[in-house]
């Protein structure tokens, strides 16, 4: 079984009274684990309260309060692929993920995600990613080195301060008339819940797309998004009829699977631009990973 050096934490949220017991919020919050092994896991002191104390099966539901958790998994897959550092000073911490990885972890993932990674090989122990990529997606991702400072860089990326650059393949049975497209529309969950889908009303999601080139019906496509919704950029070149090579989620939703690590999403995070905040310079970095083009 593999059980994650480092803590995860979930919020209570406000809640109408009588209150749920813990294991029962546990247990709803994330329901692939049984409440039977919840009640396990607070008796073996692996659920602890906001002051890092274990909590007991007496302790009581605290709208607001936080609860830190060490997630388990019996089979964890292992992802043969490394990531590689691009940058790092006293502020920040630039990677570069491979695909299959995810950044923090999740579901089956406890030690292989780039968080524990990076972890187990600086040393680092209090790094926070500022943003996040899909697991399929590749790419540049940033994480806080200091606290103390993490809360200028997560700004940029609330306020939209962050320039933010993506390639992606597709096949396309015939040469595109147009050669750039800006795709606007409402992005909300679908169902399943991991599936996004577009519905009517005030635009949410924005991305600018251009052609780069062609090879025979592949086509490289460089993809700007003004904002950060889930599958954004899955979802949109989906919708302008150019399906991301590879992709088991959009247009349609294949059948769960194993990865097929012959087979990645072909969609990379190229590179990432903006003024940092500590240093007032100009930062840019890129990935050196490359497409099945």
């Amino acid at each position: 079984m593999g059980i994650a050096k480092y803590p995860s934490v979930v919020t209570m949220p406000a809640a109408g009274k009588p209150y749920p017991s813990i294991v029962e919020f546990l247990f709803k919050t994330f329901p692939n684990v049984p409440q039977s092994r919840w009640a396990e896991r607070i008796l073996e002191g692996k659920v602890l309260s906001d002051t890092g104390s274990p909590i007991t099966a007496e302790t009581t539901y605290a709208p607001s309060k936080r609860l830190f958790y060490f997630r388990e998994t019996e089979h964890e897959p292992v992802i043969p692929f490394a990531e590689h550092v691009l940058f790092q000073n006293d502020e920040i911490l630039v990677a570069c993920k491979p695909h299959f990885l995810p950044v923090i972890p999740g579901g089956r993932y406890v030690e292989e995600c780039l968080l524990n990674r990076l972890r187990a090989t600086t040393g680092i122990v209090d790094l926070v990613p500022i943003h996040r990529l899909d697991r399929e997606t590749a790419g540049v991702v940033i994480f806080s080195v200091n606290k103390q400072t993490r809360g200028l860089y997560q700004n940029l990326f609330m306020q939209g301060k962050v320039e933010k650059t993506y390639h992606a393949l597709a096949e396309v049975p015939h040469p595109p008339q147009a050669h750039q497209w800006t795709v606007e529309n409402r992005i909300v969950r679908g169902e399943p819940r991991f599936r996004m889908t577009t519905v009517p009303g005030a635009a949410n999601a924005r991305t600018d797309i251009h052609l780069i080139d062609m090879k025979g019906n592949r086509a490289l496509f460089s993809l700007q998004p003004i904002t950060g919704k889930t599958h954004q950029l899955r979802l949109h070149m989906s919708g302008l009829g150019f399906p991301i090579i590879n992709d088991r989620v959009y247009p349609n939703l294949q059948p769960a699977r194993d990865d097929d690590f012959e087979q990645p999403l072909q969609l990379l995070a190229r590179g990432i631009r903006f003024r940092d905040p500590v240093s007032g310079q100009d930062g840019a970095f890129r990935s050196e990973r490359e497409l099945l083009w």
